[in-house]
């Protein structure tokens, strides 16, 4: 609801004070010398509340998406080492498509077209892209909004808030049966690179990603705690890595035949360099007759067998270096047996 007030300035002349009420959105307020002025800024303003791009600052009249994208990718990216490349490439989409408008004019309708946009493009590879691929392009829009927000004061509220984010998919769980498992080492152990089964069975027994275990370095190594400490992982923080029994026994046989001219446990042809399994892996892979396997799914291999061993679902994410149970909670059918048996042992102390 919008109100007119005259008062009279001090040269004489009527002054048309305007203020809008909407429910869910702060007072506006402003005042002009013509009426008519005043009308119109009152038509466009409620017009732009009700389609959600209006901002309470001037400074979103003032600075493009463009701006913003160009300002992000400057101080706050190069802060995200992991991510930068991957990030800038999403965000320099962004500014190709819509880098051209004030943030007074992108709304949530407009990010949504492009958000459909991205659903039906396809990848470098040429394949459809994914609504997670999708999710990761807003996520990382939706952050430059934030810290427009909070830190830049270049507009009071995110357009892409109102947006809905494409569905995921359920996450994989793919896991190596007994025989395939078997199967794989034997495949693994027999392998010109000599590295490959030591590294397979390091990802079975502690669930280290693959980059995690590439990157180790024998500093990172502590024998007498019988653990590994990963001062680069996914989410950033340091992590300490418990290893027991043949996985520990092939790393000390590993450092007693180390190179010396590399720091890392498993160096590629330059010293500088971790070793690349790719060829490798996939030939170890095809040789054991497996199907649908991917180095990531010895990960999800140990989170199995962790769950099938009695293991809950936050002893799995700590082995695993998951901040929430959001991550594991797909492993949570395989522990039935375990939960059957908490609940059985509960009802037998209480009831008798």
């Amino acid at each position: 609801m919008a109100s007119i007030k005259v008062l009279k300035g001090k040269d004489g002349k009527p002054r048309y004070y305007v203020q809008i009420r909407i429910k869910g959105c702060p007072p506006q307020y402003d005042h002009f010398l013509r009426k008519t002025d005043a009308e119109r800024w009152i038509q466009q303003t409620e017009s732009a509340i009700y389609e959600g791009r209006h901002f309470k600052t001037t400074e979103s009249k003032k600075h493009t998406l463009g701006e913003l994208i160009d300002r992000y990718m400057r101080d706050v990216l190069p802060s995200k080492k992991k991510s930068e490349q991957r990030q800038g490439t999403q965000l320099l989409w962004w500014k190709k498509q819509i880098g051209a408008y004030l943030f007074a004019d992108i709304t949530p309708s407009l990010i949504a077209e492009q958000r459909d946009i991205l659903l039906r493009g396809t990848t470098k590879r040429g394949r459809q892209r994914s609504p997670s691929t999708v999710v990761r392009y807003m996520a990382i829009l939706s952050h430059a909004f934030t810290i427009a927000i909070k830190e830049w004061g270049w507009l009071e509220d995110s357009p892409i808030r109102k947006v809905s984010k494409p569905k995921e998919p359920r996450g994989r769980v793919r896991f190596l049966d007994k025989d395939e498992r078997e199967r794989l080492l034997v495949t693994c152990k027999d392998s010109h690179n000599l590295y490959l089964y030591t590294i397979v069975i390091l990802a079975l027994s502690t669930g280290m990603r693959q980059a995690e275990i590439l990157n180790l370095k024998w500093s990172d190594v502590d024998f007498e705690k019988s653990r590994v400490i990963l001062h680069e992982t996914k989410n950033g923080e340091i992590r300490q890595v418990h290893i027991a029994g043949h996985a520990l026994e092939l790393l000390k046989n590993l450092d007693k035949i180390r190179r010396i001219d590399t720091h890392y446990l498993f160096p590629g042809k330059s010293s500088r360099s971790s070793i690349d399994i790719r060829t490798a892996w996939e030939n170890a892979v095809k040789k054991a007759e497996i199907t649908n396997l991917r180095f990531h799914d010895l990960r999800h291999s140990c989170a199995s067998y962790l769950a099938m061993g009695g293991a809950s679902l936050a002893e799995i994410a700590e082995v695993l270096g998951h901040k929430t149970l959001d991550m594991v909670k797909r492993y949570a059918h395989l522990s039935d047996t375990h939960t059957a048996g908490v609940v059985a042992k509960m009802n037998e102390k209480i009831f008798g």
